[in-house]
């Protein structure tokens, strides 16, 4: 466990003891666990009452990991615990976000993503080119999907090299 880690833990716990005042609950520290990956910062498993992080993006942008993603993430667990299965970043979220950790609610981060981001593939439809990720890429080799530009509605073929 590094020390940013650590702190990532103590906010958890800050953030739960803050819930519990303001709302007069009795909510427990959940199981906070630096296993995301990919391009997202942090994930609430509801049923599991747990907090996923993306320890690279966490060495990248301490400050608002700390600030913004943990409240992020323990306010969808408060919101479970208090009303259920609701649409995720829904006025309730908001809510807690705001009346309960002070902080503005946003749905998704703007952090740089370079350094996790996976390999990707060039696809082309009739229109522009378009970046596709492994997953997708490997669905459509396999023939259990295919892909339409939004624009143009052909479906997207893969670019060869040097074309």
């Amino acid at each position: 466990m590094t020390p940013l880690q650590n702190q990532v833990i103590e906010r958890v716990k800050q953030c739960i003891s803050l819930a519990n005042q303001r709302l007069n609950k009795r909510l427990t520290t959940p199981e906070v666990r630096f296993n995301q990956r990919g391009k997202i910062a942090g994930s609430a498993r509801l049923q599991g009452w747990e907090v996923r992080f993306n320890p690279v993006l966490l060495e990248e942008n301490p400050g608002a990991f700390l600030n913004e993603v943990v409240p992020h993430e323990v306010a969808h667990l408060v919101v479970f615990k208090l009303f259920g299965k609701v649409r995720p970043h829904g006025r309730e979220w908001q809510v807690i976000m705001q009346e309960v950790f002070a902080v503005t609610p946003r749905t998704t981060h703007s952090f740089d993503v370079s350094s996790v981001q996976g390999q990707t593939f060039h696809y082309r439809c009739q229109c522009s080119d378009h970046q596709m990720t492994v997953r997708r890429h490997n669905k459509i080799r396999r023939g259990q999907a295919h892909y339409r530009c939004r624009q143009c509605g052909h479906t997207l073929a893969l670019q060869q090299q040097g074309q």
